[in-house]
């Protein structure tokens, strides 16, 4: 069986309530996640670990986030993503300097560090790309395949495109109408019925046979859920 694993990210920050939110919000988002507080505990865990992103609090006691950047930068390889509380050129430049390679100033949007997070795997693991981790699936553009918790779907071309289109819009409810749209086209003369006998394949597929990954909301569509 090939399997794919999610882009491992370390977050590090000595404010509990900022690793617990962005451990929570960047698992969610399929990424594999661990935390460390301060700075010695970072270089332990991310020498275990090897993460390909760290997200880096500069102000942290003991050693700093510099410090920090620079030994990571020095024995593993990995992007770092460099916080802090103060827009600060000095800080910023200080911290390109000892190889960081982004800078983001709280408080920050988590669309925009997720953004930053990717570009940075684009840039710097080149070798990753075209893949996308989304919960438990994991879709390879390239390939036009979809995993689901490391398994390979036996997709037809339709229900690719149904299954990438709806895990890409996860949370929101989608309509059978614009399901059409977007997987038959705005041409199409058949029966919205359609729509239903492709979700029941996919959901026979995934062992969905509880409706908890695709769920039927009365009335208005379907949406993908990963919790």
């Amino acid at each position: 069986m090939t399997s794919l694993k999610p882009f491992r990210v370390l977050v590090v920050d000595d404010e509990p309530s900022i690793l617990q939110f962005l451990n929570m919000g960047l698992s969610n988002e399929g990424y594999n996640v661990r935390t460390a507080k301060d700075g010695i505990a970072a270089l332990n865990e991310a020498l275990e670990f090897q993460p390909q992103v760290v997200i880096l609090d500069v102000m942290m006691p003991g050693m700093n986030g510099f410090e920090v950047c620079r030994q990571l930068k020095s024995q593993i390889r990995t992007a770092v993503i460099m916080l802090t509380a103060r827009d600060e050129i000095d800080d910023r430049v200080h911290g390109l300097t000892l190889g960081a390679d982004d800078y983001m100033v709280k408080p920050f949007s988590f669309q925009e560090l997720l953004a930053r997070i990717q570009a940075r795997l684009r840039n710097q693991f080149p070798e990753l790309g075209g893949i996308q981790f989304l919960g438990p699936f994991q879709l390879d553009a390239a390939k036009r395949e979809i995993y689901y918790q490391d398994t390979l779907l036996e997709l037809s071309p339709t229900e690719y495109e149904l299954l990438h289109y709806l895990l890409i819009n996860h949370g929101a409810v989608l309509s059978k109408r614009q399901i059409l749209e977007q997987i038959w086209g705005y041409d199409f003369n058949g029966e919205e019925n359609i729509v239903e006998v492709y979700v029941r394949a996919l959901r026979e597929k995934l062992g969905d046979t509880e409706h908890k990954r695709i769920r039927t909301i009365r009335g208005a569509g379907y949406r993908v859920e990963f919790a």
